[in-house]
């Protein structure tokens, strides 16, 4: 893409208007250095130097968005908890609007905890519960979400597992959306991946697709056949495959369209995803085409990939990549 399509489509980023409904998180990192071997058992000891927090999920998704200039509103359930107030600090902070967000006492809210030594990740803590919403918050959700639908531009629903979405949700959100033309762009897990009916567009990883459809992740032949089942099985208008070192593949209505990684040094791909899919949504409302969206996508995931940490795209770090893959 270059830069002069791109800055046109940069200037409407600001105009849109983006709802993000999906499971909330909070990574929090310690940073340090491993200089030797504990004698209690093979593992390094890190000596901890600073620590530092970022939201996850789909709140990593709307900081995206928010730093792109985007007009963003979140949805999600947090515990009655000190991580959860932490999340809804830096949502204010970053201008998010998350007056949407519930608090469900019977759960904590999630929290990744990862430990970092010379810029590589040692290990991974979480502290989560996947138990479904109750009846109750579901119902409050989908009265904010009637509340809220008339002033947005598009829908992200981004479903990690947490237990936020089950099938009365997923089709309460989606017949909302049909009832006010709005656009719905989906990234799934395993759970609820084929209940994502008359979409936009769905976003899942290769690994995802795999499990799903039953195929080898290195059957080109299936996977090619599989993203067009997709496209059927789910009545959707795109699909778009994320690959890892491949790059991306996006399915459509004339085709597939392979788009290369333009990651120059991968130092960490958590949060890439979360990255592609705020990314190729802003793009798309903004008019870009799907080829366009997708292209936008993935420099926007190769710049986050440089970095360690989940940490969000910005129109600076976007813009630098582009110029530098075609200058």
């Amino acid at each position: 893409m270059k830069v002069t399509r791109y800055k046109q489509l940069e200037k409407l980023f600001s105009q849109q208007r983006i709802l993000v409904i999906g499971d909330l998180m909070l990574d929090n990192y310690l940073w340090g250095k491993a200089t030797r071997i504990s004698p209690e058992a093979p593992v390094p000891i890190v000596h901890i130097e600073s620590s530092s927090s970022n939201p996850g999920g789909a709140g990593n998704v709307a900081c995206n968005l928010a730093n792109f200039g985007a007009n963003v509103t979140i949805l999600g359930v947090v515990g009655d908890d000190q991580n959860g107030t932490i999340l809804k600090n830096v949502f204010s902070e970053n201008s998010i609007d998350d007056s949407g967000i519930l608090v469900d006492p019977s759960r904590p809210t999630t929290v990744k905890t990862r430990i970092i030594a010379h810029s590589q990740q040692v290990v991974r803590a979480d502290w989560e519960v996947h138990t479904p919403l109750s009846d109750e918050l579901i119902r409050v959700m989908l009265e904010s979400i009637h509340k809220k639908i008339n002033d947005c531009d598009a829908l992200i629903l981004e479903d990690y597992d947490k237990g936020l979405f089950n099938q009365e949700l997923i089709n309460g959100v989606i017949e909302i959306c049909h009832q006010h033309s709005i656009p719905i762009y989906v990234d799934p897990k395993i759970n609820n991946f084929l209940d994502y009916q008359g979409i936009t567009l769905i976003k899942p990883n290769l690994q995802e697709t795999a499990t799903v459809l039953n195929f080898k992740i290195e059957d080109e032949e299936k996977f090619l056949e599989g993203g067009q089942k997709l496209l059927e099985k789910l009545d959707c208008e795109m699909v778009l495959i994320t690959r890892g070192e491949k790059g991306m593949t996006l399915f459509d209505s004339s085709g597939y369209h392979h788009i290369s990684t333009k990651a120059r040094k991968v130092h960490d791909v958590s949060g890439a995803g979360d990255t592609v899919i705020a990314t190729f949504c802003l793009a798309h409302i903004s008019g870009a085409s799907g080829v366009e969206a997708t292209t936008l996508a993935n420099y926007a995931a190769g710049r986050v990939c440089e970095e360690v940490g989940v940490v969000p795209i910005s129109k600076e770090k976007l813009h630098e990549i582009i110029v530098h893959h075609n200058s």
